[in-house]
């Protein structure tokens, strides 16, 4: 999916940004509610990225880069420490790319008021027994 948001920007690549955007368009999961319920939205992500290039037109399948490999591998990593044995969620993968420090995905956060103590509060969250990402 976030190589769809990826070619909706009309990005080359798939990146942290993409995957972020991808989290908060599905809209009816854990992590983009936490969000919009902390005024992190598609619209004020926008703002911060800026507009693609309209006559760019990204590939049909615009690659993953270095960051957004290592935000899905650090979202595996994740899953695999813990005893569930559910699914990686959307909250996982936010909080991958939260974990890539500089990644584009990151500095949005960031610069929308995301910090390490909601990053916190979302792991403990996803740490209950029972946690359903809905």
């Amino acid at each position: 999916m976030g190589e769809l948001e990826a070619r909706k920007l009309k990005y080359p690549t798939t990146g942290t940004e993409a995957l972020l955007m991808r989290i908060l368009i599905e809209g009816t999961n854990f992590a983009s509610k936490y969000l919009r319920a902390n005024n992190i939205t598609r619209e004020e992500t926008i703002k911060v990225l800026g507009k693609a290039d309209m006559w760019f037109f990204s590939p049909e399948h615009p690659p993953l880069t270095e960051g957004a490999q290592k935000d899905l591998d650090w979202a595996l990593d994740e899953k695999l420490k813990s005893s569930d044995n559910g699914e990686i969620t959307t909250t996982h993968l936010l909080l991958g790319v939260w974990s890539q420090v500089g990644s584009p995905g990151y500095k949005i956060l960031s610069a929308l008021g995301f910090n390490d103590e909601k990053a916190q509060e979302l792991k403990n969250v996803i740490s209950e027994p029972g946690f359903v990402d809905d």
